[in-house]
Protein backbone atom coordinates (compact mmCIF):
# COMPACT_ATOMS: atom_id res chain seq x y z
CA UNK A 1 0.00 0.00 0.00
CA UNK A 2 1.13 3.80 -0.68
CA UNK A 3 -0.25 6.63 1.66
CA UNK A 4 1.00 10.19 0.30
CA UNK A 5 -0.02 13.39 1.42
CA UNK A 6 0.94 16.78 1.07
CA UNK A 7 0.79 20.65 1.86
CA UNK A 8 -0.62 20.44 5.22
CA UNK A 9 1.73 22.91 6.96
CA UNK A 10 2.17 26.52 6.50
CA UNK A 11 5.22 29.47 6.72
CA UNK A 12 3.68 29.41 11.21
CA UNK A 13 4.36 25.81 11.51
CA UNK A 14 3.76 22.46 11.56
CA UNK A 15 5.65 20.19 8.97
CA UNK A 16 4.15 17.45 6.35
CA UNK A 17 6.76 15.38 7.26
CA UNK A 18 6.10 15.45 11.13
CA UNK A 19 2.42 14.72 10.06
CA UNK A 20 3.68 11.90 8.12
CA UNK A 21 6.05 10.55 10.88
CA UNK A 22 2.63 10.93 13.32
CA UNK A 23 0.58 9.06 10.84
CA UNK A 24 3.20 6.17 10.46
CA UNK A 25 3.74 5.46 14.33
CA UNK A 26 -0.24 5.33 14.48
CA UNK A 27 -0.06 2.62 11.41
CA UNK A 28 1.81 0.68 12.69
CA UNK A 29 0.02 0.87 16.36
CA UNK A 30 -2.99 -0.39 13.98
CA UNK A 31 -1.34 -3.42 12.93
CA UNK A 32 -0.07 -1.58 9.65
CA UNK A 33 4.28 -2.63 8.86
CA UNK A 34 5.78 0.78 7.51
CA UNK A 35 7.98 -0.65 5.26
CA UNK A 36 9.74 2.65 3.91
CA UNK A 37 9.17 6.79 3.96
CA UNK A 38 9.91 9.17 0.96
CA UNK A 39 10.01 12.44 0.84
CA UNK A 40 9.75 14.21 -2.49
CA UNK A 41 10.39 17.38 -3.44
CA UNK A 42 8.67 18.62 -6.61
CA UNK A 43 9.01 22.31 -8.85
CA UNK A 44 10.60 24.72 -6.72
CA UNK A 45 9.34 27.51 -8.96
CA UNK A 46 5.55 26.79 -8.43
CA UNK A 47 3.80 30.20 -7.22
CA UNK A 48 1.62 28.70 -4.36
CA UNK A 49 4.01 26.30 -2.72
CA UNK A 50 3.40 26.22 1.06
CA UNK A 51 7.90 25.99 1.93
CA UNK A 52 9.61 23.66 -0.12
CA UNK A 53 7.52 22.04 -2.15
CA UNK A 54 7.83 18.68 -1.46
CA UNK A 55 5.41 15.33 -0.92
CA UNK A 56 5.63 12.52 1.40
CA UNK A 57 4.47 9.06 0.87
CA UNK A 58 4.62 5.92 2.81
CA UNK A 59 5.04 3.09 1.47
CA UNK A 60 3.18 -0.30 3.99
CA UNK A 61 1.60 -3.42 4.47
CA UNK A 62 -1.89 -3.29 6.21
CA UNK A 63 -5.35 -1.97 5.39
CA UNK A 64 -6.48 0.73 2.71
CA UNK A 65 -9.75 2.20 4.85
CA UNK A 66 -7.68 1.90 7.98
CA UNK A 67 -5.10 4.05 6.29
CA UNK A 68 -7.31 6.71 4.86
CA UNK A 69 -8.92 7.31 8.25
CA UNK A 70 -5.92 7.74 10.37
CA UNK A 71 -4.65 9.85 7.39
CA UNK A 72 -7.76 11.87 7.52
CA UNK A 73 -8.00 12.11 11.50
CA UNK A 74 -4.21 13.73 11.93
CA UNK A 75 -5.20 15.86 8.74
CA UNK A 76 -7.91 17.16 10.42
CA UNK A 77 -6.26 17.52 13.82
CA UNK A 78 -3.03 18.84 12.76
CA UNK A 79 -2.90 20.46 9.24
CA UNK A 80 -2.71 24.42 9.10
CA UNK A 81 -6.24 25.00 7.50
CA UNK A 82 -5.92 29.15 8.40
CA UNK A 83 -3.51 29.67 6.21
CA UNK A 84 -4.74 30.68 2.74
CA UNK A 85 -1.83 29.03 1.00
CA UNK A 86 -2.22 25.68 2.75
CA UNK A 87 -4.44 23.00 1.05
CA UNK A 88 -4.49 19.83 2.20
CA UNK A 89 -4.66 16.41 -0.02
CA UNK A 90 -3.87 12.39 0.79
CA UNK A 91 -4.79 9.48 -1.28
CA UNK A 92 -4.28 5.55 -0.66
CA UNK A 93 -3.56 3.22 -3.38
CA UNK A 94 -2.36 -0.42 -3.73
CA UNK A 95 -1.53 0.16 -6.91
CA UNK A 96 1.33 2.30 -7.83
CA UNK A 97 0.49 4.65 -10.86
CA UNK A 98 3.12 5.29 -13.73
CA UNK A 99 5.56 7.64 -12.96
CA UNK A 100 4.76 10.13 -15.84
CA UNK A 101 2.36 12.19 -13.27
CA UNK A 102 5.51 12.95 -10.82
CA UNK A 103 7.43 13.53 -13.57
CA UNK A 104 5.12 16.64 -14.42
CA UNK A 105 4.68 17.28 -11.20
CA UNK A 106 8.51 18.09 -10.47
CA UNK A 107 9.62 19.77 -13.72
CA UNK A 108 5.97 21.47 -14.79
CA UNK A 109 2.67 21.83 -13.69
CA UNK A 110 -0.25 20.00 -12.72
CA UNK A 111 -3.87 20.28 -11.99
CA UNK A 112 -6.15 18.53 -9.51
CA UNK A 113 -8.23 17.33 -12.18
CA UNK A 114 -5.61 15.67 -13.63
CA UNK A 115 -4.34 14.41 -10.10
CA UNK A 116 -8.08 12.65 -9.68
CA UNK A 117 -8.38 11.51 -13.14
CA UNK A 118 -5.00 9.11 -12.45
CA UNK A 119 -5.82 8.42 -8.62
CA UNK A 120 -9.05 6.72 -10.25
CA UNK A 121 -7.37 5.22 -12.91
CA UNK A 122 -5.97 3.13 -9.85
CA UNK A 123 -8.55 3.00 -7.60
CA UNK A 124 -6.86 4.83 -5.28
CA UNK A 125 -9.48 6.55 -1.57
CA UNK A 126 -8.48 10.03 -1.71
CA UNK A 127 -9.45 13.08 -0.12
CA UNK A 128 -8.32 16.87 -0.65
CA UNK A 129 -9.17 20.18 1.43
CA UNK A 130 -10.16 23.44 0.38
CA UNK A 131 -9.04 24.10 -3.51
CA UNK A 132 -7.20 20.39 -3.02
CA UNK A 133 -4.24 20.79 -4.31
CA UNK A 134 -2.77 18.62 -1.97
CA UNK A 135 -3.61 15.81 -3.86
CA UNK A 136 -1.02 16.80 -6.76
CA UNK A 137 1.52 16.47 -4.12
CA UNK A 138 0.41 13.54 -2.89
CA UNK A 139 -0.06 11.67 -5.93
CA UNK A 140 3.56 12.47 -7.13
CA UNK A 141 5.18 10.94 -4.25
CA UNK A 142 3.53 7.51 -4.98
CA UNK A 143 4.30 7.18 -8.12
CA UNK A 144 7.66 8.93 -7.68
CA UNK A 145 10.67 6.88 -9.12
CA UNK A 146 14.47 7.58 -8.50
CA UNK A 147 17.02 6.46 -10.55
CA UNK A 148 19.72 8.64 -8.26
CA UNK A 149 18.61 9.25 -4.89
CA UNK A 150 19.69 10.49 -1.63
CA UNK A 151 18.49 10.37 2.19
CA UNK A 152 18.05 13.10 5.04
CA UNK A 153 17.94 11.97 8.47
CA UNK A 154 14.84 14.33 10.14
CA UNK A 155 15.24 15.15 13.86
CA UNK A 156 11.54 16.07 14.98
CA UNK A 157 11.60 18.33 18.87
CA UNK A 158 9.21 17.62 21.42
CA UNK A 159 5.87 19.41 20.75
CA UNK A 160 6.33 21.96 24.44
CA UNK A 161 9.77 23.34 22.57
CA UNK A 162 8.12 24.17 19.65
CA UNK A 163 8.49 27.63 18.46
CA UNK A 164 11.17 28.35 21.11
CA UNK A 165 14.65 28.85 19.74
CA UNK A 166 16.64 25.26 19.04
CA UNK A 167 19.08 24.28 21.38
CA UNK A 168 22.15 23.05 19.86
CA UNK A 169 25.98 22.76 19.88
CA UNK A 170 27.55 24.71 16.99
CA UNK A 171 30.95 23.14 17.20
CA UNK A 172 29.45 19.68 17.19
CA UNK A 173 27.80 19.93 14.37
CA UNK A 174 30.95 21.64 12.30
CA UNK A 175 32.58 18.51 13.81
CA UNK A 176 30.29 16.30 12.04
CA UNK A 177 30.67 18.29 8.94
CA UNK A 178 34.38 18.13 8.96
CA UNK A 179 33.99 14.11 9.52
CA UNK A 180 31.33 13.28 7.22
CA UNK A 181 31.77 15.16 4.00
CA UNK A 182 31.40 14.58 1.02
CA UNK A 183 29.24 11.28 1.82
CA UNK A 184 27.20 14.01 4.09
CA UNK A 185 26.90 17.28 2.80
CA UNK A 186 25.16 21.13 3.56
CA UNK A 187 25.54 20.39 7.22
CA UNK A 188 27.91 23.41 7.54
CA UNK A 189 28.84 25.97 5.61
CA UNK A 190 32.21 26.82 5.41
CA UNK A 191 32.53 29.91 3.70
CA UNK A 192 30.32 31.78 6.15
CA UNK A 193 30.67 30.00 9.42
CA UNK A 194 27.31 28.80 10.36
CA UNK A 195 25.67 25.91 10.32
CA UNK A 196 22.87 25.19 7.54
CA UNK A 197 20.86 22.19 9.15
CA UNK A 198 19.22 24.21 11.39
CA UNK A 199 16.11 25.64 10.57
CA UNK A 200 14.71 28.54 11.80
CA UNK A 201 11.10 28.47 11.74
CA UNK A 202 8.42 27.73 13.95
CA UNK A 203 8.28 24.51 12.52
CA UNK A 204 8.88 20.82 14.35
CA UNK A 205 12.39 20.30 12.75
CA UNK A 206 15.20 20.19 15.18
CA UNK A 207 17.69 19.32 12.67
CA UNK A 208 18.26 17.86 9.06
CA UNK A 209 21.18 15.93 7.46
CA UNK A 210 21.50 14.92 4.37
CA UNK A 211 23.93 12.31 2.71
CA UNK A 212 24.11 9.24 0.08
CA UNK A 213 23.21 6.32 2.30
CA UNK A 214 21.41 6.10 5.59
CA UNK A 215 24.59 4.85 7.65
CA UNK A 216 26.48 8.08 7.08
CA UNK A 217 23.44 10.23 7.80
CA UNK A 218 23.67 8.17 11.20
CA UNK A 219 27.28 8.59 11.55
CA UNK A 220 26.84 12.23 10.88
CA UNK A 221 24.22 12.54 13.54
CA UNK A 222 26.21 11.11 16.02
CA UNK A 223 28.55 13.71 16.40
CA UNK A 224 25.73 16.32 17.24
CA UNK A 225 24.57 17.53 20.64
CA UNK A 226 21.38 18.92 20.31
CA UNK A 227 18.22 19.48 23.04
CA UNK A 228 16.52 16.12 23.46
CA UNK A 229 14.75 14.52 20.02
CA UNK A 230 11.03 13.18 20.46
CA UNK A 231 11.40 10.90 16.87
CA UNK A 232 13.39 11.00 14.07
CA UNK A 233 12.70 9.54 10.40
CA UNK A 234 15.68 8.69 7.87
CA UNK A 235 13.80 9.79 4.74
CA UNK A 236 14.50 8.45 0.95
CA UNK A 237 14.15 11.04 -1.12
CA UNK A 238 15.41 12.77 -4.74
CA UNK A 239 17.17 15.98 -2.83
CA UNK A 240 20.49 16.69 -4.48
CA UNK A 241 19.89 14.98 -7.35
CA UNK A 242 19.09 17.73 -10.01
CA UNK A 243 16.09 15.66 -10.95
CA UNK A 244 14.15 18.89 -11.74
CA UNK A 245 16.62 20.22 -14.60
CA UNK A 246 15.20 19.72 -18.41
CA UNK A 247 17.62 19.94 -21.18
CA UNK A 248 17.13 22.86 -23.14
CA UNK A 249 15.83 22.42 -26.52
CA UNK A 250 15.64 25.89 -28.22
CA UNK A 251 13.03 27.54 -25.81
CA UNK A 252 12.69 28.83 -22.20
CA UNK A 253 9.31 28.38 -20.86
CA UNK A 254 8.29 29.95 -17.74
CA UNK A 255 8.76 27.84 -14.59
CA UNK A 256 10.64 25.53 -15.67
CA UNK A 257 14.62 24.49 -14.72
CA UNK A 258 17.16 23.82 -17.47
CA UNK A 259 20.79 23.02 -17.91
CA UNK A 260 22.12 24.40 -21.26
CA UNK A 261 25.45 25.33 -22.38
CA UNK A 262 26.63 28.57 -24.04
CA UNK A 263 29.35 31.41 -24.41
CA UNK A 264 29.20 34.24 -21.99
CA UNK A 265 28.12 37.17 -24.62
CA UNK A 266 27.55 39.87 -21.78
CA UNK A 267 29.85 41.32 -19.26
CA UNK A 268 28.66 40.41 -15.41
CA UNK A 269 27.55 43.83 -14.16
CA UNK A 270 26.33 44.45 -10.13
CA UNK A 271 22.03 45.11 -10.16
CA UNK A 272 20.90 47.43 -7.69
CA UNK A 273 20.11 45.08 -4.54
CA UNK A 274 23.28 43.41 -4.89
CA UNK A 275 22.08 40.94 -7.42
CA UNK A 276 24.74 40.43 -10.23
CA UNK A 277 23.89 39.63 -13.98
CA UNK A 278 25.13 38.33 -17.23
CA UNK A 279 24.64 36.81 -20.23
CA UNK A 280 25.12 33.53 -21.68
CA UNK A 281 23.98 33.84 -25.73
CA UNK A 282 22.48 36.60 -24.91
CA UNK A 283 19.94 34.85 -21.97
CA UNK A 284 20.34 36.86 -19.21
CA UNK A 285 21.52 35.07 -16.15
CA UNK A 286 21.26 36.07 -12.33
CA UNK A 287 23.25 35.47 -8.98
CA UNK A 288 20.36 37.26 -6.73
CA UNK A 289 21.83 38.22 -3.83
CA UNK A 290 21.01 35.44 -1.34
CA UNK A 291 23.52 33.90 -2.99
CA UNK A 292 26.49 35.76 -1.22
CA UNK A 293 29.62 35.07 -2.05
CA UNK A 294 28.95 32.86 -5.88
CA UNK A 295 28.14 36.74 -6.84
CA UNK A 296 31.85 36.98 -6.61
CA UNK A 297 32.59 33.73 -8.74
CA UNK A 298 30.10 35.47 -11.31
CA UNK A 299 31.76 38.75 -11.43
CA UNK A 300 34.93 36.54 -12.67
CA UNK A 301 33.21 35.60 -15.80
CA UNK A 302 34.18 37.00 -18.86
CA UNK A 303 33.19 37.34 -22.62
CA UNK A 304 33.91 34.16 -24.15
CA UNK A 305 34.08 31.79 -21.49
CA UNK A 306 31.92 28.24 -22.33
CA UNK A 307 29.77 26.97 -19.57
CA UNK A 308 27.00 24.68 -19.00
CA UNK A 309 24.78 26.65 -16.98
CA UNK A 310 21.98 25.19 -14.30
CA UNK A 311 18.90 27.57 -13.54
CA UNK A 312 15.15 27.79 -13.46
CA UNK A 313 13.94 30.41 -15.60
CA UNK A 314 11.68 33.04 -13.74
CA UNK A 315 10.31 36.35 -14.72
CA UNK A 316 12.33 35.88 -18.30
CA UNK A 317 15.62 35.48 -16.55
CA UNK A 318 17.55 32.11 -15.96
CA UNK A 319 18.17 32.54 -11.94
CA UNK A 320 21.36 30.60 -11.78
CA UNK A 321 22.20 27.26 -9.49
CA UNK A 322 25.26 26.54 -10.17
CA UNK A 323 27.76 26.40 -13.55
CA UNK A 324 30.73 24.25 -15.02
CA UNK A 325 33.19 26.53 -16.89
CA UNK A 326 34.36 24.33 -19.15
CA UNK A 327 36.82 26.45 -21.64
CA UNK A 328 38.45 29.80 -19.85
CA UNK A 329 38.46 32.87 -22.18
CA UNK A 330 42.48 33.47 -22.33
CA UNK A 331 43.30 36.24 -20.84
CA UNK A 332 46.28 37.53 -18.92
CA UNK A 333 45.79 40.79 -16.96
CA UNK A 334 48.80 42.99 -16.88
CA UNK A 335 50.27 44.10 -13.48
CA UNK A 336 52.73 47.08 -12.30
CA UNK A 337 55.87 44.78 -10.75
CA UNK A 338 57.47 45.13 -7.98
CA UNK A 339 60.69 46.67 -7.51
CA UNK A 340 63.50 43.86 -7.44
CA UNK A 341 66.12 46.45 -5.82
CA UNK A 342 63.69 47.19 -2.49
CA UNK A 343 60.01 45.93 -3.51
CA UNK A 344 58.48 49.05 -3.43
CA UNK A 345 55.62 50.05 -5.92
CA UNK A 346 56.82 50.31 -9.66
CA UNK A 347 55.24 52.56 -12.35
CA UNK A 348 55.64 53.03 -15.96
CA UNK A 349 58.58 54.82 -17.36
CA UNK A 350 57.23 55.82 -20.71
CA UNK A 351 55.51 53.55 -23.52
CA UNK A 352 58.37 50.60 -24.08
CA UNK A 353 60.42 51.72 -21.60
CA UNK A 354 59.36 49.55 -19.23
CA UNK A 355 58.65 50.32 -15.79
CA UNK A 356 60.86 52.50 -12.76
CA UNK A 357 60.62 52.45 -9.12
CA UNK A 358 59.18 55.30 -7.24
CA UNK A 359 61.84 54.87 -4.11
CA UNK A 360 64.82 53.66 -5.49
CA UNK A 361 66.63 53.12 -9.01
CA UNK A 362 65.17 49.87 -10.02
CA UNK A 363 63.95 49.50 -13.36
CA UNK A 364 62.17 46.47 -15.13
CA UNK A 365 62.07 45.85 -19.13
CA UNK A 366 59.60 43.29 -19.02
CA UNK A 367 56.03 43.85 -17.70
CA UNK A 368 54.65 41.17 -15.24
CA UNK A 369 50.85 38.96 -16.44
CA UNK A 370 48.77 37.53 -14.03
CA UNK A 371 46.77 34.80 -14.67
CA UNK A 372 42.72 34.71 -14.17
CA UNK A 373 41.27 33.67 -10.81
CA UNK A 374 39.01 31.29 -12.46
CA UNK A 375 39.80 28.07 -14.32
CA UNK A 376 37.84 25.36 -15.49
CA UNK A 377 35.68 23.49 -12.92
CA UNK A 378 32.27 23.69 -10.86
CA UNK A 379 31.19 26.56 -9.26
CA UNK A 380 27.61 26.69 -6.80
CA UNK A 381 25.44 28.47 -4.78
CA UNK A 382 26.68 28.21 -1.44
CA UNK A 383 24.74 25.87 1.03
CA UNK A 384 22.30 28.13 2.68
CA UNK A 385 20.97 29.27 -0.97
CA UNK A 386 20.97 26.12 -2.60
CA UNK A 387 17.82 24.22 -3.43
CA UNK A 388 16.60 21.23 -2.18
CA UNK A 389 16.83 19.44 -5.45
CA UNK A 390 20.10 21.27 -6.63
CA UNK A 391 22.86 18.59 -6.73
CA UNK A 392 25.78 19.65 -5.08
CA UNK A 393 29.30 19.44 -6.65
CA UNK A 394 30.60 16.84 -4.07
CA UNK A 395 27.89 14.69 -5.65
CA UNK A 396 29.08 15.17 -9.10
CA UNK A 397 31.98 12.76 -10.61
CA UNK A 398 33.06 14.26 -14.04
Amino acid sequence: MYLGLDDTDSPDGMCTTYLAALIAEALEAGGCTVKNMRLIRLNPNVPWKTRGNAGVCIEFDGDMEFASQTAGEFIEKYGMFDCENTNPGFAVCAKKPAPDFYYQALREFCTVEEAKAVLDSVGAVYRGYKNERGLIGALAAICAELPDKTYEYLAYRKPEAFGTPRVFDAESIRESAEATFPHVWDTWDFSADKPVCIPHGKDPVLFGIRGESPEWVKKAVSYLKTEEVSRFVIWETNQGTDAHMLSFTGEFLEGRSYVFDGTVTALPTTQRGGHVSFAVDGVVCYAFEPTKSFRSVVRELLEGDELTVFGSFQGGVIHVEKFCLRSPAKKEVRVSPCCPVCGGRMTSAGKGKGYKCRDCSGRVREPVYTKRILSAGWYEVPPDARRHLAKPVCRISE
